[in-house]
């Protein structure tokens, strides 16, 4: 399910009112500043994959929020980094580490969303669960992981490790291997499945996300916010 993560948080935030950061620039990432039940925060949304500039632009927010002492929220819908030989070039390696650190390094509260998809490394770029967001919430429709692309990949691992033996899949079995695998993966992927193993904070109503966020922030800002601890940007 596409759509534009504006419309999201015209549906959030207070007032419908949201200054955006840079809006010309890494345009599949937004980022921005608004009000939730009055308190600040910054937002980091996606609108598609990440690109290097997309990722280059969230780096730097990031550092503006931890200077300026504003929580974090991050929307998640992601398939993850745009790869290619044309994107090494132009810097997505270099560019995703720093958005890595700046997540990672971020001293203020983190509070995540996954709104739809939650794929591959922009996972973590988004502040997933092993970069420590204080709370993680996930909507009924969220998938977890990407089904098709992970059954590709096992079928294709199977189908090599038999070719060592010198064995060889059937185009039958090899379609019924990876019917068996993507059966267990989308099972697997589904919202349900991820905060039955605890991997969330509890699924929410999308009508009830504005209301649960306010009173995460309200609670996570009765701790003292600790001084930034990024490392060495490379420029």
């Amino acid at each position: 399910m596409d759509f534009d993560m504006r419309e999201i948080l015209a549906r959030l935030v207070d007032g419908s009112r949201f200054h955006e950061y840079q809006p010309r620039y890494g345009r599949s990432l937004v980022c921005g500043f608004a009000r939730l039940h009055g308190y600040q925060i910054g937002v980091l949304a996606n609108n598609g994959v990440l690109f290097d500039d997309s990722a280059l632009k969230g780096a730097r927010f990031i550092q503006l929020c931890d200077m300026n002492r504003t929580p974090l929220l991050f929307l998640q819908n992601i398939t993850g980094f745009m790869v290619g030989s044309e994107y090494e070039r132009r810097g997505i390696t270099k560019n995703g580490a720093k958005l890595l650190m700046a997540v990672s390094g971020a001293a203020v509260p983190k509070f995540t969303v996954i709104c739809n998809h939650s794929h591959s490394a922009g996972t973590f770029a988004m502040a997933g669960r092993a970069f420590d967001p204080r709370f993680l919430f996930t909507w009924p429709q969220a998938q977890i992981q990407g089904a098709d692309q992970a059954t590709r990949v096992l079928t294709d691992v199977k189908a090599k490790h038999l070719t060592v033996d010198d064995r060889r899949l059937s185009a039958q079995d090899y379609e019924a291997t990876r019917q068996s695998i993507l059966e267990e993966y989308k099972m697997r992927s589904s919202a349900y499945y991820a905060t039955s193993e605890i991997w969330d904070d509890g699924i929410l109503d999308p009508v009830d996300t504005r209301t649960a966020l306010a009173i995460a922030v309200s609670a996570s800002l009765n701790a003292p916010i600790e001084t930034p601890h990024h490392g060495l940007f490379r420029m």
